[in-house]
């Protein structure tokens, strides 16, 4: 028991902290999409330190459906499951072009360009994608930098 509120006490910290992120940069991210509205609760034209964390607070009470002050497995797998039904919701209403409730394999976004990608990952062009190239590529997803394991078990920046 106390490993399972362990658990989900690091995911409340971590999804807290990456909305705050998310907030930070602003412009599209993964995280939830709120409008300048939605936080400045005042209406004072400037979010304040404060309300952000009203409104992470809200969040975190809005999971919490027991209202223990603690986000269990289930609570956490509930809001999970209602972000990924939202997410389908939003993708329906955008690629349904014939309107009829269904994606069509024909309506379904389009992949991305594999070839490009792997030309990309392919640094070396020796036409094969190597462990390392592989790893980097993975740590520069989406432009994004991310800490790595070094070769002796430090986390390193990866440029």
């Amino acid at each position: 028991m106390k490993h399972n509120t362990f658990i989900a006490a690091i995911v409340a910290v971590a999804c807290a902290t990456a909305s705050g992120v998310a907030l930070a940069k602003g412009g599209p991210h993964h995280g939830p999409k709120m409008s300048f509205e939605e936080l400045d609760a005042d209406g004072s034209g400037e979010v304040t330190q404060a309300e952000l964390q009203a409104h992470k607070q809200a969040r975190f009470a809005s999971a919490d459906a027991n209202g223990d002050g603690l986000l269990s497995l289930d609570e956490l797998q509930a809001q999970a499951s209602a972000k990924a039904a939202e997410r389908a919701a939003r993708m329906l209403e955008r690629f349904d072009k014939n309107g009829d409730g269904s994606l069509s394999k024909g309506e379904m976004p389009k992949p991305r360009d594999g070839a490009r990608m792997f030309e990309r990952m392919d640094r070396d062009g020796s036409g094969g994608i190597s462990k390392q190239e592989f790893e980097e590529a993975r740590m520069h997803r989406g432009g994004k930098h991310r800490h790595a394991p070094g070769a002796d078990g430090t986390k390193t920046e990866q440029n």
